[in-house]
């Protein structure tokens, strides 16, 4: 059986999802695993005992195929995970991501933003009109530690870019991280 095959049956029979495999110089065998998703729940996350019940059956199951590694590693995609296919969108709709087109689109914006502009962060959305998605943000400064903000202060405007999954060159979920358990108001 094929290393794919195999990694992808053992990975499945444990009740996950296979994201990735690569070889590595070296001998380092990767695995990214992640749980299946389905439209009606809450997004869950790989935790390390996940993780640890896939290596321990891979380790054994690699053994008795005969396939060569040095090093097995089995991961989560991370908080900074790349989002690679049209379902992936449908689960992560209303998150924060970082988008990288192929080519500027910022003279396409109407205006809205600079003409060389590739990158954008904002909420993921899906378009009006349903033929596509959305990406929205405000540009607002950064408010510095114990700086005051004025309340009368009227709000940035919100933008909003669409796009196709073709003008695409890579997404990621931002790797937003709370440490203090405060959720921004």
């Amino acid at each position: 059986m094929a290393l794919q095959e195999t990694v992808e049956q053992i990975v499945s029979g444990l009740g996950y999802d296979t994201v990735e495999i690569d070889r590595s110089a070296g001998g380092l065998l990767r695995i990214t695993i992640d749980l299946p998703w389905k439209a009606d729940q809450k997004i869950r996350y790989v935790q390390v005992e996940d993780c640890e019940k896939v290596t321990r059956q891979l380790q054994f199951t690699l053994e008795v195929e005969g396939i060569e590694y040095k090093r097995l590693e089995v991961s989560s995609p991370g908080i900074d995970r790349l989002i690679r296919s049209q379902a992936e969108f449908d689960r992560f709709e209303g998150e924060i991501v970082d988008l990288t087109f192929k080519v500027p689109l910022g003279a396409n914006a109407g205006g809205l933003v600079a003409a060389n502009r590739k990158k954008f962060r904002g909420t993921l959305e899906k378009s009006d009109d349903s033929t596509g998605w959305q990406i929205s943000w405000a540009d607002e400064p950064k408010v510095k530690p114990g700086q005051k903000v004025s309340k009368s202060k009227a709000p940035p405007p919100v933008q909003v870019l669409k796009f196709t999954w073709d003008e695409l060159r890579e997404v990621r979920l931002a790797p937003i991280v709370d440490f203090k358990g405060r959720k921004a108001s």
